[in-house]
């Protein structure tokens, strides 16, 4: 297993947590309350600032529970969040149920998880090698 260091500045009750032992997402937490109306979208402040190592990039996303129970998904999932951002990490939150929806701070909001990426050298060709799908797009892999 890699491990690697991520620099965090927050209050220590806003702290990323995990759930479980060996879960791979991080909860993140609310730092201000909020209410969120049916079919309301708003973005809510974790109070968290990382610095990732290079290669590495945060992703934001929903907490079933929270999709399941009251409709609550993040709208861009996964946020993304670069090793250069240095900014606090907000999460745009969308109400998909037809209740109006209470955040408190230190609520759970979503996950965070930490990946390892390459970057792509791209190689400008005049025609692609041929594959067994070749260009069959949307439900081309589903029953006929």
């Amino acid at each position: 297993m890699t491990s690697f260091e991520v620099l965090i500045v927050c209050e220590p009750d806003l702290m990323p947590t995990l759930g479980n032992s060996g879960d791979a997402g991080y909860d993140l937490k609310a730092a201000a309350e909020y209410l969120l109306a049916p079919g309301e979208r708003t973005l809510v402040p974790t109070g968290v600032k990382l610095a990732l190592p290079a290669g590495y990039v945060a992703l934001v996303h929903p907490r079933s529970g929270l999709a399941l129970k009251h409709g609550i998904t993040v709208l861009n999932a996964p946020g993304t969040v670069d090793a250069g951002y240095r900014g606090e990490i907000a999460v745009t939150l969308i109400n998909h149920s037809n209740e109006i929806f209470s955040i408190a701070k230190g609520d759970r909001i979503a996950q965070i998880l930490f990946q390892k990426f390459e970057s792509p050298r791209f190689v400008a060709v005049q025609d692609l090698p041929g594959s067994q799908r070749g260009s069959a797009g949307f439900g081309s892999t589903g029953v006929q």
